[in-house]
């Protein structure tokens, strides 16, 4: 066993010598040229691992190594040609395990036809086109396929006989049509990244038994099928990037008693998310980003006591912050971009310095209407993001059961450009609180956060000076505070901060000159315009002598966030009532006249002992209440 060592140059034949080796592993070295036809000469060999190398040329003879159990070819430079005469004449009487991936494979090698213990077949990333032969279907013993990476169109025959079958993956390939049903042993199913556009509406009959199934990136139509309900057992559902309209059923979000992760990102769902989360709540990864989805969080959601990632940016959601959220401990991931929260984000159970997100590393509300003040207290437990790059690289994925077979995804947007975020490292932290109605200044216990990545405030109401202590910020790459009404100068700690390649500082009330000779002047003119009082390289404009500092309290003549409109409307709603009472008193005298009177009785009616007198003086005549 030589495997992962730095041995390099062609394999010498000689090694064919070695006719009693059962065992040869190679994987991961640095040998190169073609494979010496001496290997056939090891007929006692069971192993044989030479993947990850540069090995190239055509598949040797193996006519003679009737023992092989175990070969792995995988990832070197190889062009083995399935139609070959020499490997037409290869049998493998008890090979169980055969991975050729990356082989440069033009087609199905018809020497598979006839190995009966084949239980693990790997072809992917190579070349194969068109159709998956129907033979492939016929190998009783194979339980663990992957085909995936090529170029396949379609798959002939029935899949029903291969009752044995576990584990098969198909993704990114180019098949079409309806998505085929395996038989009820299936456990893993991936047909991502394909052309299908139809799933059966009986599917779910046929996934007892499976675990994972993706279905993700096709062109899928109509709606989730119920039957799918009927998959006790899945621990992951991905159906994300296709054209499925219609509502989530209840039955698929209870079915998070089971399920772990559920992703219908970039579809056309509408309706509302049904309030069905249930107590025994285990889902880890919940993302409905991309759709049409209206109404509130559901409530029930605070079952999730595990919830890991809650992606529903981009929907139209009406709600408050959903503040109950903020007593899931596990919770890393939020994304509510672009929906219509609003609102303060205060939730009145925070408590300073009693940890609730310790583990959050990412939080978009982006391009909502959330306003108010930013508290310190909003931000003290969020410890994930405290801890520099040395303290957290330890553990580098976010926990749970499925990540081995499972890749998180989320959208965010860092230096102006919406990114994919695939498998989330748990260093990368992001705040993005822009395009809101924040108000106040820039909370000061962010300035601790050493593992941001990526600082978004603009577009908001924030007022005050830059803090100095932005130079805390060690791992951050993209900070934006443009279109807010901060004043003074720009904190020459920024220009400390070594991985920062996005600064945006536009369009605030910034004076003073730009601190020279630093970083800061690598930084795009762009970035500082709207700033009349600043000056100094790379901002080219001399200051404005004749600006004029806003209050802070006028910097909401921009937005709603001072503004009471509910209340002004009141007031308006009583001015209104009450000119329609005193207008016609004031200037009809026969409605002052009936008012008066109306007075008068009333009195009376409330004193009994008071009583209305008519009296006569030079003709003319009064009504006089006596006592």
């Amino acid at each position: 066993m030589a495997s992962n060592t730095s041995f390099s140059g062609a394999l010498p034949s000689s090694i064919g010598n070695l006719r009693h080796l059962s065992e040869l592993y190679l994987s991961s070295c640095q040998f190169n040229g073609t494979l010496s036809n001496s290997l056939s000469n090891l007929t006692q060999l069971r192993d044989l691992d030479l993947s990850n190398n540069n090995f190239t040329g055509p598949m040797p003879p193996f006519g003679m190594v009737k023992n092989l159990i175990f070969l792995d070819l995988s990832y070197n430079n190889m062009s083995i040609n399935g139609n070959d005469a020499n490997v037409d004449q290869i049998s493998f009487p008890n090979i169980k395990l055969l991975y050729l991936a990356s082989c440069n494979i033009q087609s199905f090698p018809r020497f598979l036809m006839n190995q009966s213990t084949l239980i693990s077949l790997d072809l992917s990333d190579n070349n194969i086109q068109g159709v998956v032969p129907n033979w492939i279907w016929k190998l009783q013993s194979l339980q663990w396929l992957n085909i995936s990476h090529n170029f396949l169109t379609e798959l002939e025959g029935s899949l029903q006989n291969l009752t044995s079958i576990w584990v098969v993956d198909l993704h990114n390939n180019q098949l079409q049509g309806c998505i085929p049903v395996f038989p009820e042993s299936i456990g893993f199913l991936d047909y991502s990244t394909n052309n299908f556009s139809v799933i059966p509406h009986d599917i779910g009959n046929y996934l007892s038994s499976a675990f994972f199934i993706s279905l993700s990136n096709n062109n899928l139509q109509g709606s989730i099928p119920h039957s799918l309900c009927k998959a006790s057992n899945l621990q992951v559902l991905d159906i994300s990037f296709n054209n499925i309209s219609g509502t989530i059923s209840p039955c698929l979000i209870t079915m998070t008693s089971t399920l772990e992760a559920l992703n219908l990102k970039k579809n056309n769902l509408n309706g509302s998310l049904p309030d069905m989360f249930p107590t025994s709540c285990v889902v880890n990864t919940l993302n409905f980003h991309g759709n049409l989805l209206h109404g509130p969080i559901p409530k029930s959601l605070s079952h999730c006591s595990s919830l890991n990632v809650l992606d529903i940016g981009s929907n139209q959601m009406v709600d408050r912050f959903p503040c109950f959220l903020t007593k899931i401990p596990t919770l890393s991931v939020l994304v509510l971009w672009n929906n219509k929260f609003y609102g303060s984000i205060e939730c009145s159970h925070l408590v300073e310095n009693k940890p609730n997100w310790k583990m959050i590393q990412i939080v978009d509300i982006a391009s909502n209407n959330f306003n108010g003040k930013l508290l310190e207290k909003i931000f003290t437990s969020w410890d994930r993001m405290k801890h520099d790059e040395d303290v957290v690289s330890g553990n580098n994925y976010i926990p749970g059961s499925i990540e081995s077979y499972y890749q998180d995804s989320v959208t965010i947007t860092c230096k102006g450009q919406q990114m994919e975020l695939v498998k989330i490292l748990t260093i990368y932290t992001v705040i993005d609180f822009s395009s809101n109605s924040f108000e106040g200044p820039i909370p000061m216990v962010v300035m601790d956060f050493k593992a941001l990545y990526v600082l978004n405030f603009s577009n908001n109401g924030l007022y005050g000076e830059i803090p100095s202590t932005v130079g805390n910020l060690k791992q951050l790459e993209s900070l934006d505070l443009s279109n807010n009404f901060l004043v003074g100068g720009i904190p020459v700690q920024i220009a400390s901060l070594s991985f920062l390649s996005s600064l945006n500082l536009s369009s605030n009330r910034l004076a003073v000159k730009i601190s020279t000779g630093t970083q800061i002047q690598s930084f795009e003119e762009s970035s500082f315009e709207g700033n009349d009082g600043l000056y100094g390289p790379p901002w080219t404009k001399k200051p404005n002598d004749k600006r004029q500092e806003m209050h802070p309290q006028l910097a909401c003549r921009r937005l709603a966030c001072s503004i009471d409109w509910n209340f002004i409307s009141v007031e308006l709603g009583f001015i209104f009532g009450l000119g329609i009472v005193i207008y016609p008193i004031m200037f009809w005298k026969h409605w002052r006249v009936k008012y008066w009177k109306l007075v008068d009785k009333t009195l009376c009616w409330i004193f009994s002992r008071m009583y209305m007198e008519y009296v006569t003086d030079r003709g003319q005549t009064y009504i006089v209440l006596r006592w």
